[in-house]
């Protein structure tokens, strides 16, 4: 009886030992703040620089976060999230000591019989040390055998903790028994990104080689097509980069991740918008892994940068990064992911105003092959809104400058290609390309343009010329002397327009039969565009008097000179000449009429000068000018040759046809304070309603006319 109580006793003893040992043997784990003067310092630095972050807010930070807080603290942004979240909380004199997990130390034979200090009876431990890290690491790859990934996940995460030590790791075959059943179905729709992220820096940790597959399968199955390229909230880029520095960390990580990997991972960043670091990732690509990423990958950055107006010149980083990895820009037209990455060109071009880069990339677009039945180019341009707008505006800018520097040929050819690559020119564009042609004196290519205007305006793809334009190319042909093509033009306007044209293109067709001297035919002219209900102008009626001009007809030039008042058309100094030119025939009664217009003409400029002039001096203006002048001393010459011949009394004549003469020739622009009096300030009413467009015309006409001698100034 004793003997069985003395058992009970050592059994009861024995079993309260054991209790107390297990009790004492569970990791201790302590938790306190790093209290040392380098600590305070630091943290004492760092709250004057940015402000501070707690435990937890460190914590929660994602990988791009912890990347973005490190660089802007100026530590390293290298490594895993375990690493980047390590230096975070190190600078904040946040870290926690954690005690080294230690074996409980086993009882020996020794003090067990001192404890128990009974003598007769020995006893042998004869547990299983790993039991409890073998059972757990059994069930979790139990767990893992059936697909339960989040109960295999905890269990792994629980032996590593609590189970694990230096001498007794986690194998690596349980990593990759839960990485497997993480990865299974996507990453579980994406739900098993963050312990598949994890597992795998913990792998990198232990030294555990990755399988290839295992690796890039969960790199890309966390990223969807959500914002930041999650899946129902799960995954990510950031889960991704993690995954990716984890992997490249890892003994074998150096060939581990394939270009498709990193190609989705540069797309997703692109969509997010994260261009610097999609750039970043994409010159690792192709400069130190020697990748050749498809043409997607790079249209896909490209399009991301071409988006705002920071980042234009990174898409010509994009292109430099193509050329790199093998790309000829003159034949990537030829797929549609091409033709993106140069639209993205054009659009970055056009935004920093690189005329020359965008017409480059469009005219790389138009050597590709295989793009039939359209042209590269136009393929590229009609890409998208953006680059249809891009590309227009680089070809409008392109004409504007070339016209500027008088560069008709480079315009035209740039006109020339805007429909050729899908492109509208505005009808501002239309106009500066036919007046450089003008300018220059290019009538047929002027005519030509014209017809193409015409062409696209009557299918609707383009707005009818105005009149206007119709008046330069005419006026253009009638310098160069193209009679057939001022026809042409003419026909073409009422063709077009359905009518007979405005003022100007009735004063050119007067210009045109002045130089041949029909003045009957110039009269004809006026009476239709009276019948049209258009007034005449000075312009008019002094192209009228050049046709008298051009035959000698005195007489009909102060006819028109009549004619023009009694419109209440007041003549300038232009017709003033004109007429004064038609009496340069030798004839004494051709004097006379000179003497009579120089009359007119002294009193309007008396007047002129009495009242002020109205309107502008070169079609208003009646003062005598230099060419006036050089009129009447030739004029007084005929006078005398007239009173030589007998023709007239010499002192008859200087007393009263050469007064007029002289006057016009001596006349002074100060009038006497005594003959104010007797001026009379009635000035005619005249027309003020010309339009910019007329005014444009007016000075272009004046500028395209070269036959300079006074006779028919327009």
């Amino acid at each position: 009886m004793r003997l069985v109580t003395a058992c009970m006793l050592i059994s009861s003893t024995t079993s309260l030992l054991a209790n107390g040992f297990q009790a004492s043997s569970p990791l201790s784990v302590r938790t306190s703040r790093v209290s040392t003067s380098s600590k305070s310092v630091a943290a004492a630095t760092m709250s004057a620089t940015s402000s501070s972050m707690s435990y937890d807010e460190v914590n929660k930070l994602a990988f791009r976060a912890l990347q973005s807080q490190c660089k802007e603290l100026g530590l390293s942004a290298a490594g895993t999230t375990a690493a980047l979240r390590g230096r975070l909380l190190e600078h904040f004199g946040l870290l926690k000591e954690v005690s080294l997990q230690k074996e409980a130390p086993a009882a020996t034979v020794a003090e067990i019989e001192e404890l128990c200090a009974t003598d007769g009876i020995t006893f042998c431990d004869e547990s299983d040390p790993d039991f409890d890290f073998k059972t757990l690491l059994g069930e979790v790859m139990q767990k893992s055998s059936v697909g339960h990934w989040k109960s295999a996940t905890r269990k792994l995460k629980k032996l590593k903790k609590q189970y694990s030590t230096s001498d007794r790791p986690v194998p690596r075959e349980a990593y990759l028994a839960v990485l497997e059943a993480c990865a299974a179905n996507r990453l579980n729709g994406a739900r098993a990104s963050e312990p598949a992220r994890k597992i795998l820096e913990d792998m990198s940790e232990s030294g555990y080689d990755i399988p290839i597959d295992l690796a890039n399968s969960c790199v890309v199955n966390s990223l969807g097509e959500g914002p930041s390229a999650t899946h129902d909230d799960c995954g990510g880029i950031d889960a991704a980069l993690a995954m990716v520095a984890a992997v490249e960390s890892s003994p074998n990580g150096n060939a581990s991740l394939t270009d498709a990997t990193y190609g989705r991972l540069v797309s997703a960043l692109a969509l997010d918008g994260a261009v610097e670091e999609a750039i970043l990732v994409l010159r690792s690509m192709v400069v130190e892994k020697l990748f050749t990423p498809p043409l997607s990958i790079f249209a896909d950055v490209a399009k991301a940068a071409a988006k705002s107006d920071d980042h234009a010149e990174d898409v010509l980083q994009v292109l430099t990064y193509a050329k790199a990895a093998g790309y000829e820009l003159d034949n990537i037209a030829a797929v549609e992911a091409g033709r993106d990455l140069l639209a993205s060109g054009v659009i970055a071009a056009e935004k920093m105003d690189n005329l020359a880069l965008g017409l480059r990339l469009l005219t790389a677009a138009a050597k590709a092959e295989g793009c039939a039945p359209d042209n590269g180019d136009a393929l590229v341009a009609s890409s998208s809104g953006a680059a249809q707008r891009a590309a227009t505006l680089i070809h409008k800018r392109a004409i504007q400058q070339a016209c500027k520097d008088n560069g008709w040929k480079l315009a035209v050819k740039l006109l020339e290609l805007m429909p050729r690559r899908g492109l509208t020119p505005a009808t501002s564009v239309w106009r500066s390309v036919l007046s450089t042609c003008c300018k220059n004196e290019k009538s047929r290519k002027a005519t030509a343009i014209l017809i193409d205007w015409i062409t696209l305006a009557n299918e609707g793809k383009a707005d009818k010329p105005p009149v206007n334009v119709f008046n330069t190319v005419v006026n253009t042909c009638e310098v160069c002397g193209e009679e057939d093509l001022t026809v042409k033009v003419l026909d073409l306007m009422r063709e077009t327009l359905e009518t007979e044209g405005n003022i100007i293109t009735f004063n050119i067709a007067l210009k045109r039969l002045a130089k041949a001297g029909n003045v009957l035919a110039c009269e004809g002219i006026l009476i239709a565009m009276l019948n049209e209900g258009i007034e005449p102008n000075v312009v008019s009626y002094t192209t009228v008097i050049g046709a008298c001009a051009k035959t000698k007809n005195a007489p009909m030039a102060s006819v028109w000179l009549q004619r023009m008042r009694s419109r209440n058309v007041s003549p300038n100094y232009h017709t003033y000449n004109t007429a004064l030119a038609a009496c340069l025939d030798g004839k004494l009664e051709s004097t006379f009429i000179a003497s009579k217009i120089a009359t007119e003409m002294v009193e309007d400029a008396t007047r002129e000068l009495a009242c002020g002039l109205k309107g502008i001096a070169n079609y208003k203006s009646a003062l005598p000018d230099t060419y006036t002048k050089f009129l009447g001393r030739e004029l007084m010459k005929q006078l005398r040759e007239n009173w030589r011949n007998g023709d007239i009394d010499m002192a008859l004549a200087k007393t009263t046809t050469r007064v007029p003469l002289l006057k016009m020739v001596d006349f002074d622009k100060e009038i006497p304070p005594e003959a104010l009096n007797s001026i009379q300030c009635d000035l005619p009413e005249d027309d003020e309603n010309e339009s910019s467009d007329q005014d444009y015309e007016f000075s272009l006409l004046a500028e395209l006319h070269k036959d300079d001698h006074r006779t028919a100034m327009v």
